[in-house]
């Protein structure tokens, strides 16, 4: 199989590029990241020379770019991870997500039914559907939940996802659709909220907490969002959507004293700023149909998930310390 991997430069999109390699070593990876301040080829090096790897630098919405490519490399799957994806920056600049998300998800379906690919997998968010209550923990999203998202981030995440169904519909593209919650793990951009409070925590500097710290997500360690799209992309029917959870529900100030403690640090670090306008209450993801249909099922729980991640950032410094700049 020859696989193009759009944003696998990124944190998830580079997670799967190595799950591929380890698990599917005699597969052509075809990896597209356009390298903006989220993407960092230094995670992609040990690759860059290895045989059934290429590497561009373009982006997904240059269309002139995508055909190029499409026509030299004649992929036979794409797996969409490029995206704009930070809400605080959506919030600032809302028009980058759109060109990003929107734009360039509909440029790379038109180079896929060009060039007749047997699977154009589109990877979204559990943001698209809003958000649920606090206090009613019985609610879950299903794939039936309406879309109804609250930032910009999450709306041209919710855009392109209608997009890629109507392709499929109206022109037949052979599409798959995954919904993930929260991801963490290896090699995740320090301004998320997981390796911000690491690298806050070790610089002996606030952590700074939206609000009062309730809001709640469902955690999914990185590895295993790798391994369900695989699932995905190999043997789900075309025209599926999953959602794909962590079944690992905390609050954020939870998560944020456990980095603290984990790490040595005190309580007191924890800075309560002015909460993020819109944010959403709680995330939670129902991953039955997946687990039905595919037999995935997440095989990290939180605590052990946060600690491989705290490790892994007390031992790969090199890599993410250059990033703090740029948060």
């Amino acid at each position: 199989m020859k696989m193009l991997v759009t944003g696998g430069a990124g944190f998830i999109g580079a997670n799967f590029v190595f799950y591929q390699r380890e698990h599917y070593p005699d597969d052509q990876i075809v990896c597209v990241d356009s390298l903006t301040y989220a993407g960092n080829i230094e995670t992609l090096r040990p690759l860059l020379d290895a045989e059934n790897f290429t590497f561009y630098q373009d982006d997904i919405a240059d269309r002139a770019a995508m055909n190029r490519i499409f026509a030299a490399e004649k992929p036979d799957v794409v797996v969409n991870f490029a995206a704009e994806s930070h809400v605080d920056r959506s919030l600032e600049d809302p028009e980058v997500f759109l060109r990003t998300n929107i734009i360039g998800t509909h440029v790379l379906m038109d180079a896929a039914r060009d060039y007749n690919v047997t699977r154009f997998h589109q990877v979204s968010t559990d943001e698209v559907y809003g958000d649920l209550p606090i206090d009613r923990p019985d609610l879950l999203f299903t794939e039936q939940t309406p879309l109804c998202p609250s930032s910009p981030y999450s709306s041209s995440k919710a855009s392109a996802d209608l997009l890629v169904m109507a392709y499929y519909r109206t022109f037949g593209l052979p599409v798959t659709i995954s919904r993930c919650s929260n991801n963490y793990g290896p090699y995740q951009f320090p301004e998320k909220l997981i390796p911000l409070m690491i690298a806050r925590a070790l610089a002996d500097e606030t952590c700074p907490v939206y609000g009062a710290g309730i809001n709640i997500r469902d955690w999914l360690y990185v590895e295993d969002h790798c391994s369900a799209v695989d699932a995905i992309v190999r043997h789900a029917e075309t025209g599926a959507l999953y959602n794909i959870g962590g079944n690992n529900e905390y609050r954020n100030i939870d998560i944020v004293k456990m980095i603290l403690t984990q790490l040595g640090k005190p309580e007191a670090y924890i800075e309560f700023v002015t909460d993020r306008l819109g944010h959403d209450q709680r995330y939670a993801i129902d991953s039955s149909k997946i687990k039905d249909e595919l037999g995935w099922e997440p095989a990290t729980d939180f605590e052990t998930g946060l600690a491989k991640t705290i490790t892994w950032y007390l031992e790969n410094k090199e890599w993410w310390e250059p990033l703090l700049e740029r948060c």
